[in-house]
């Protein structure tokens, strides 16, 4: 018995810089009734597009400044679970392994046939349908320093890095706000439980204290000026 699955009008996000692929996509999704939001860079996703319920993203790995893998552990960070389905040339099986690990559905090299595509969406399309999503676990890598949010664990360089609890309560705070600005009013409440005090530089000196131990070798942690802080990834 042949089972046909019917893939109803869906809402994707594409994720892709390089014209050429993007309109290849584009204009084949359109023609199968899909409706298509392209994103030529992550960050423009994290600053724009989380609050919108996609039924599928596409997403290239080799972007601008942030790659698409990285990108894909901040979705799943954030509890966004929406099949992921990523592009890239490179096609070793450890790249694959790679992303399937930190949270992609599928991986398909390029170049590849538009129909094969379509079938690697309706295998993603029938296998959500059935599925319940597993609890992802709260671990982010941001090239030599590993986040373990469950363990109450920071790693630098593979070695483990001692911080106080006050110090780890910030460092979760600005990573589940990561890449927006926090104030430091709004530190100071989610921290220390104080609602506001013009008087105090205990933010910035927590801040400092951060910086001195996970910024060895690159900078996480933004200045905002006159507003308060960002963690970059």
């Amino acid at each position: 018995m042949n089972i046909f699955v019917k893939i109803s009008r869906m809402q994707i996000l594409v994720i892709e810089d390089d014209k050429r692929i993007s309109d290849f996509l584009i204009q084949g999704l359109e023609e199968n009734n899909h409706l298509v939001t392209l994103c030529l860079d992550a960050e423009t996703v994290l600053e724009n597009y989380m609050n919108i319920q996609f039924d599928l993203i596409i997403c290239d790995i080799m972007l601008p400044a942030m790659d698409g893998i990285q990108l894909v552990q901040i979705l799943r960070f954030k509890k966004i679970f929406t099949p992921i389905l990523m592009l890239s040339a490179l096609n070793s099986t450890q790249d694959k392994v790679t992303a399937l690990d930190y949270g992609a559905d599928d991986y398909i090299t390029k170049p590849f046939h538009f129909d094969e595509l379509l079938s690697r969406i309706k295998a993603l399309t029938r296998r959500n349908q059935f599925r319940q999503q597993e609890t992802v676990p709260n671990k982010l890598v941001f090239d030599e320093l590993e986040i373990d949010l469950d363990q109450y664990k920071v790693l630098l360089d593979g070695e483990e890095i001692e911080l106080s609890p006050r110090e780890f309560k910030l460092l979760n705070y600005l990573v589940e706000n990561m890449e927006r600005t926090v104030t430091r009013i709004q530190i100071l409440n989610a921290v220390w439980g104080i609602t506001f005090d013009n008087h105090t530089n205990v933010v910035d000196v927590y801040i400092s204290y951060l910086r001195n131990k996970i910024e060895k070798k690159r900078k996480f942690i933004t200045t905002v000026k006159g507003v308060g802080y960002m963690f970059k990834a």
